[in-house]
């Protein structure tokens, strides 16, 4: 389970919306920590603001590549309108996953 209160949001939102096989994330804020942009500083001191995710879910069977992103991003919409700054997203079928 992860560790920090928005990686455990992340978690639990996806697992109830995709019920997925694999789900992994991995927070890669310290990569992008005192980097600045035009709102501000990308990472959150204590991290949670930059993650990786590795998502397989029957549930993207037959969806578009752009739409499972989407449906991620709906399901996560709490989180990328607060903390969470940049998510990069690996959204597979199991088949796809091999």
């Amino acid at each position: 389970m992860p560790q920090g209160p928005v990686a455990q949001a992340i978690h639990r939102k996806l697992t109830e919306a995709f019920a997925p096989e694999r789900l992994e994330l991995v927070d890669d804020s310290w990569k992008h920590a005192g980097h600045h942009h035009e709102g501000g500083i990308d990472a959150r001191p204590g991290g949670e603001s930059h993650f990786n995710l590795l998502i397989v879910a029957s549930a993207f069977e037959g969806v578009s590549r752009l739409e499972r992103q989407r449906r991620i991003n709906a399901a996560l919409r709490e989180e990328l309108s607060g903390p969470l700054h940049a998510l990069s997203i690996q959204a597979r079928t199991p088949q796809e996953a091999g």
